[in-house]
C-alpha cells in the first residue's frame, strides 16, 4: 500500500475495535493488509511464540533490570525496512488500541524504548536496528543520518569520509542517534558547538496521522519540540540532517588517576570553581568510585579519574592548565595526542575504526543491573560536603557505584534556554551522573541498591540545582515522577512535577505543540510530554 493511503486510512477514528477475537490477531491482520509486501512479515515482525522473540527483544537492551522474566513485554517487535512498515504499525496499532514503543539504541535507564513500568497494557515495539543509514557531505559538512544508528556508527560514517570533521553527540558509541538527538545529547564537543541537538538542521518524521514530515512541513514548532524535547511524544523520527563541525587534525587527551591520598578532595573541590571556565576546546570530567588503599590493605579509599580532551597539542594544553590549574600538576608525559576519532575510539577501549561499528559492547555508563539519576550543580561543593559524601562509597551496596562530574560552559553559557526545550546553560557549571551496579545474583535484593542510591540523591539535595532540582530527559528518572497511564485525566498536573525539572519553563511551550500535533495523546508513555486534553 502506498504512503499517500496509509495517511488517509490514519484519518480514520483510531478508537474503532477489531473484528476480531483477539487484539494480537487483529493486529497481525492489519498488517497483512497494509504491508506492502505481506510475505514479509513474517521476517519483520516477532511475535511472543517466535522463537527469537526474546533474543531481539533483549538485544540492545542495556540495563537488565528490565529484562527479567516479571518485565511486561510486547505483543509484537517490529523491525521495519521502510518508512511504509511504520506507517502501517501505527496505524494497525491505532485502530487495535495497541501503545508503540520506539528503540533505537536501548539505552533508556528506565527501559520505556522496550517495556512498560508498573502497569499491564497492551503494546507493541518498533525496533529501527534496520533503519541506520549514514550519509555524509563533506563539501557541504552535513550529514543525514537514520534513528537506527549509533553515534558509533554516525562517527564511523564521518571519519571514513574525513578526519577534520565530527559532531558533538556523546562519548558511548553503541548509543542510538534517535533516543540521544531527542533529549538533546551532550560529549566531548559540547562545550565547543553545543549540544547535538542545537546542530540538527532538519529531520524527517511520521506523526501520529501516519503522515513523513520534514522540517518545512512540520513547521518550527514541531521541529523544535523534537530536538531536546524527549523521544516517543510527538511521532518518530526516521531520520535526522546534522551540521557538521570542525576538529583539528590532533587532539590531545589525558587520564590522571588521584585517592583521597593523593589529595583527590581539594583537586575535585578546586575543579568545581574553574572548569567551566576552561577554553571552550578543553572539556575535563572526573569520573569517582572506591577503590582498596592498596592490595594487600582492606582499606578504601575513594579514586578520582580525571579525563580530558582538548582540541588542540600537548604543547598548548600543558602550559594552559599550569596556568589555570597548576596544583593539577599535568606534565607531558601524562598526555597522549591523537586524532578526534581515535580518542573516541580509546574510550571504548578499541584501536580498530570498525570498533565504533559494534553496537552491543559494554558501554562506559553500565550494561548490567543498574540504577541511575542525575544533577545539575550551580555553586561548589564545599569541602565538608564531598568529605561527607566519600564515606557512602565505602558501603556494601556502593562496590560497584560511580559518579560522574562533567563541565558546563563554554558554548552552552551562550546559546538562550528556550533555543530548544533543553534549558540547562547559563548558571550550570557541571552535571553529576550517580549509577549505582548490581549483578544478576544479587538482583532480587535490588531494594538495596535503589535505597543507597535515593539515600544518596537525598544527601546531595542542599548542593545542587532547585526550585526545580533539575534534571537531564536522557537521564529518565521515575523515581521524580510519572503520567497516569491508565488515564489522560490529570496527566498534565502529574506530569508538571517532572516535566519543569527536565525543561523548565519550555514545559508548557511542549504541552501546547503536543495538543496541536497529537491532541489524542497516542504517542505516550510513563514520562511523555501530555497534552492539554489531559488537564
Amino acid at each position: 500500500m502506498f504512503p499517500s493511503l496509509f495517511v488517509i486510512l490514519l484519518s480514520v477514528s483510531w478508537k474503532s475495535s477489531s473484528t476480531l477475537a483477539y487484539p494480537s490477531e487483529g493486529f497481525l491482520h492489519c498488517l497483512s493488509l497494509h504491508f506492502a509486501n505481506s510475505t514479509s512479515i513474517s521476517k519483520l515482525v516477532y511475535t511472543q511464540r517466535n522463537s527469537s522473540f526474546s533474543s531481539v527483544l533483549k538485544s540492545s537492551a542495556q540495563n537488565f533490570r528490565f529484562t527479567t522474566p516479571s518485565t511486561p513485554t510486547p505483543l509484537f517487535i517490529i523491525t521495519p525496512l521502510q518508512p511504509s512498515h511504520i506507517q502501517a504499525a501505527i496505524y494497525c496499532s491505532r485502530i487495535h488500541g495497541l501503545h508503540v514503543r520506539t528503540r533505537s539504541g536501548g539505552h533508556d535507564f528506565e527501559g520505556l524504548s522496550y517495556t512498560t513500568a508498573n502497569y499491564i497494557v497492551p503494546f507493541v515495539v518498533i525496533d529501527l536496528v534496520n533503519l541506520r543509514s549514514v550519509q555524509v557531505d563533506v563539501e557541504k559538512a552535513t550529514a543525514w543520518v537514520e534513528s537506527g544508528a549509533t553515534i558509533g556508527e554516525l562517527y564511523y560514517g564521518i571519519a571514513q569520509k574525513s578526519r577534520t570533521l565530527a559532531f558533538p553527540a556523546g562519548l558511548f558509541s553503541t548509543v542510538g542517534v534517535g533516543g540521544q538527538f531527542s533529549g538533546g545529547g551532550y560529549g566531548p564537543l559540547f562545550r565547543k558547538y553545543g549540544l547535538a541537538a542545537d546542530n540538527v538542521i532538519d529531520a524527517r518524521l511520521i506523526d501520529a496521522k501516519g503522515r513523513i514530515l520534514d522540517r518545512k512541513s512540520m513547521g518550527e514548532d514541531l521541529f523544535w519540540a523534537i530536538r531536546g524535547g524527549g523521544g516517543g511524544s510527538f511521532g518518530i523520527v526516521l531520520a535526522w540532517k546534522l551540521k557538521l563541525v570542525a576538529v583539528p587534525a590532533i587532539v590531545t587527551v589525558f587520564t590522571v588517576s588521584k585517592t583521597l591520598e593523593q589529595n583527590a578532595t581539594k583537586l575535585v573541590h578546586r575543579w568545581q570553581s574553574i572548569a567551566h571556565k576552561f577554553p571552550k576546546e578543553l572539556l575535563m570530567s572526573i569520573f569517582i568510585s572506591s577503590v582498596k588503599s592498596s592490595e594487600a590493605d582492606k582499606k578504601m579509599t575513594i579514586k578520582a579519574n580525571f579525563s580530558s580532551m582538548f582540541l588542540g597539542s600537548i604543547d598548548e594544553l600543558v602550559p594552559l592548565m599550569e596556568e589555570r590549574f597548576p596544583e593539577f600538576g599535568l606534565v607531558s608525559d601524562d598526555c597522549l595526542e591523537m586524532s578526534w576519532v581515535e580518542a573516541i575510539l580509546s574510550t571504548q577501549g578499541g584501536v580498530q575504526l570498525e570498533t565504533l561499528l559494534e553496537r552491543h559492547q559494554k558501554t562506559g555508563v553500565s550494561q548490567t543491573f543498574f540504577k541511575a539519576k542525575f544533577d545539575y550543580v550551580k555553586q561548589p561543593i564545599p569541602e565538608m560536603g564531598l568529605e561527607g559524601l566519600w564515606p557512602m562509597f565505602y558501603e556494601e551496596e556502593a562496590k560497584m557505584a560511580n559518579i560522574f562530574l562533567v563541565a558546563y560552559g563554554g558554548k552552552m553559557d551562550e546559546i538562550p534556554e528556550t533555543e530548544i526545550p533543553f534549558p540547562h546553560r547559563a548558571g550550570i557549571i557541571y552535571s553529576i551522573i550517580y549509577v549505582v551496579d548490581w549483578d544478576e545474583n544479587e538482583n532480587k535484593n535490588s531494594k538495596r541498591f535503589l535505597n543507597w542510591i535515593r539515600r544518596v540523591y537525598d544527601y546531595m539535595t542542599p548542593y545542587v540545582s532547585n526550585s526545580p532540582r533539575e534534571a537531564y530527559v536522557n537521564y529518565k528518572d521515575l523515581q521524580i515522577g510519572s503520567n497516569n497511564m491508565f488515564s489522560c485525566k490529570g496527566s498534565y498536573v502529574q506530569a508538571k512535577i517532572w516535566g519543569h525539572k527536565y525543561f523548565k519553563n519550555n514545559f508548557d511551550r511542549l504541552v501546547y505543540v503536543k495538543t496541536k500535533v497529537d491532541p489524542e495523546n497516542f504517542f505516550r508513555h510513563e514520562q511523555s510530554i501530555p497534552p492539554l486534553s489531559c488537564f
